[in-house]
């Protein structure tokens, strides 16, 4: 099926297209107004006076002796570029669209009071010639005047073309530089916020131009020194709050174990030491997290090896899994970061998955390599998609770690693609569930495709933590 065409959303297509078709509007405009004014008048004008040199000669060639006639005729010829003949051989009519033809029929009818319809005709030359019977008194004699179609001169098709498409190069083209010259800062700055959004900082963006994008490219760069200081700030933060938070557990910790009788209530005690391990690692988690999005250094990587070594670390838990490879798929990239990646959509897909077996996935070609983890869960609905991406976002509105998690896993995944330049999205699978989707962008895959798949099979249970 055609993909609907698309009128193009680019701010520079969008000023070209403007420019240019308000220039040839005012093409169209300023031709139309010059034949209005100028090319028709002046046609009428010329075919009224060849009119009026017909119906002269006419009268002058009725009264003229016969012996005196062939004199008359070439003077007419040398003249007026007109044929004189009393021959009455039958002509087909002119079918001609030429202005001028229509103008002259029009000129000879008001001069004669009667319609003369002109007639065609090729000479030996392939020189096209066009006749008009012009009638002679009451009776039926007549008499024929002919030109060749280089009197006429003119060439309205040719010259309609020539200017039409003289006129849309020139318009493109300085359209395209004006647009070029407005649309430059505004190009500029939206390839710099693109980067931005990916996790890149790009240079300085050139304060130069108008002064309202001057203004914007300088709180532009304003901003993107600002984010740079926040990110920069980041892990120094994360971590002077991990060990403010960690010291006061730690203590709780100790504290706890030096109660006797374990404090005299063992189930409480018990459920206490679990909260304060859940906070613990929420902690550990917000920690790596910062350490990871400061990025590492980017090494070889076997997709459906890296696949097999997360499904091993959920084997000796009872979770079914299942791993299939397209090809050896090798990319460049973060192998903590991706392994973390892959960690927490598998941990997703064992939480929320149900019963079923979940499946890892790897292929990849010259576009892009992709890593997918698919479960067989009640899925997740189309408005919801996104928001689950969010921090603490859960579609199960309690806060039982038990049944919802903590609400960090999918967030987590979705900072780490971003810092490192891959897509993160979640599909609908076929047959229920949810099809997790990390895809490595082209020119950073290296893909050694072999024509058997391979299947692995292992199985390990959810840990704890989405």
């Amino acid at each position: 099926m055609p993909r609907p065409f698309r009128w193009p959303q680019r701010y520079f297509w969008k000023v070209l297209t403007t420019i240019t078709v308000v220039s040839l509007g005012f093409l169209v405009i300023m031709l139309s107004t010059i034949g209005h004014f100028m090319v028709v008048p002046l046609g009428h004008r010329a075919t009224d006076d060849l009119a009026s040199i017909i119906r002269h000669a006419a009268e002058i060639w009725q009264h003229t002796p016969p012996e005196a006639r062939p004199a008359f005729e070439r003077r007419m010829l040398e003249k007026h570029q007109l044929v004189l003949t009393d021959e009455r051989e039958p002509l087909p009519p002119s079918d001609s669209l030429l202005p001028y033809l229509l103008f002259l029929e029009r000129s000879l009818r008001q001069q004669m009071g009667r319609p003369i319809p002109l007639l065609t005709s090729v000479d030996d030359h392939g020189m096209r010639w066009y006749w008009a019977d012009v009638p002679l008194g009451e009776d039926e004699a007549v008499l024929r005047f002919g030109f060749p179609r280089s009197r006429i001169g003119v060439q309205p098709s040719v010259a309609f073309f020539v200017v039409v498409i003289a006129g849309f190069v020139l318009t493109f083209f300085t359209a395209s530089l004006l647009a070029r010259r407005l649309t430059g800062p505004v190009e500029r700055l939206y390839r710099a916020a693109r980067a931005l959004a990916d996790g890149r900082f790009p240079d300085p963006v050139p304060e130069t131009g108008p002064e309202e994008l001057a203004v914007l490219a300088r709180e532009f760069n304003r901003m993107n020194v600002q984010v740079r200081e926040l990110l920069a700030g980041r892990t120094t933060l994360l971590a002077g709050i991990s060990h403010d938070l960690r010291t006061p557990l730690t203590q709780i910790q100790l504290a706890l174990a030096m109660l006797p009788n374990e404090g005299g209530d063992p189930k409480l005690m018990a459920g206490i030491q679990r909260d304060i391990e859940t906070m613990d690692r929420l902690i550990g988690q917000v920690v790596e997290l910062g350490r990871e999005l400061d990025g590492g250094t980017c090494e070889p990587i076997r997709l459906d090896a890296l696949a097999r070594e997360a499904a091993a670390g959920f084997r000796h838990e009872g979770a079914r899994l299942s791993v299939e490879s397209e090809g050896d798929c090798w990319v460049e990239a973060d192998h903590l970061a991706l392994k973390r990646v892959l960690s927490n959509l598998v941990d997703n897909a064992l939480r929320y998955g149900g019963d079923g077996p979940v499946v890892i996935r790897t292929d990849c070609d010259e576009i892009a390599a992709r890593l997918e983890v698919l479960d067989t869960g009640p899925g997740i609905p189309p408005e919801q998609r996104e928001a689950v991406f969010q921090p603490f976002h859960r579609l199960e509105n309690s806060r039982n770690s038990a049944t919802g998690g903590s609400g960090l896993g999918l967030a987590i995944v979705r900072h780490l693609a971003l810092a490192n330049g891959w897509r993160v999205e979640l599909l609908e699978r076929e047959g229920g569930g949810v099809r997790a989707r990390v895809e490595l962008p082209a020119g950073r895959n290296r893909a050694l495709h072999s024509n058997a798949p391979s299947s692995t099979t292992m199985g390990r249970p959810s840990p704890g933590s989405s």
